[in-house]
């Protein structure tokens, strides 16, 4: 099974996109538009102090009827951040978010945050490890070499 840092290596855009809990939450979503991204982590200097969603914008500003224009990210962030290390392996990943109920986990080398995943990167993966694995399989049904 592979790890987190073989499925960061092979993420095509491996750009970790981050924001500072001063911003306004209109800021965080315009980046999150603009990068095509769900989610940003949220540091102050190189520090790890939040992660603020899609998720979090829907239950938090609309829902609540607060502004986007005014409102800081740190006002709505999930400040208690659950991660992950590049060793972890995908299954790891998977049922860590499956029981939590997240889709971004942030990538943590000691105190530096090195990457962030998605269940999207996760389910990508495994479908890559499934389809792969079936090929081998009718490879050997076939009588075929390696």
């Amino acid at each position: 099974m592979k790890t987190v840092a073989d499925i960061l290596k092979a993420k095509p855009h491996a750009q970790l996109y981050s924001i500072w809990p001063t911003a306004t939450v209109l800021e965080a979503i315009t980046l999150m538009a603009d990068k095509g991204v769900g989610a940003l982590v949220v540091v102050e200097g190189e520090k790890l102090v939040g992660i603020i969603s899609e998720r979090d914008y829907a239950r938090k500003v609309v829902l609540m009827e607060r502004s986007s224009y005014n409102t800081e990210v740190s006002e709505i962030m999930s400040a208690d951040v659950i991660t992950v290390s590049p060793t972890h392996s995908n299954e790891a990943c998977m049922l860590l978010m499956t029981d939590k109920r997240l889709r971004h986990l942030p990538v943590l080398e000691g105190e530096r945050l090195v990457g962030l995943i998605s269940i999207g990167d996760l389910v990508k993966d495994i479908i890559s490890d499934q389809q792969s694995m079936i090929r081998q399989l009718e490879s050997y049904i076939r009588g075929e070499t390696a």
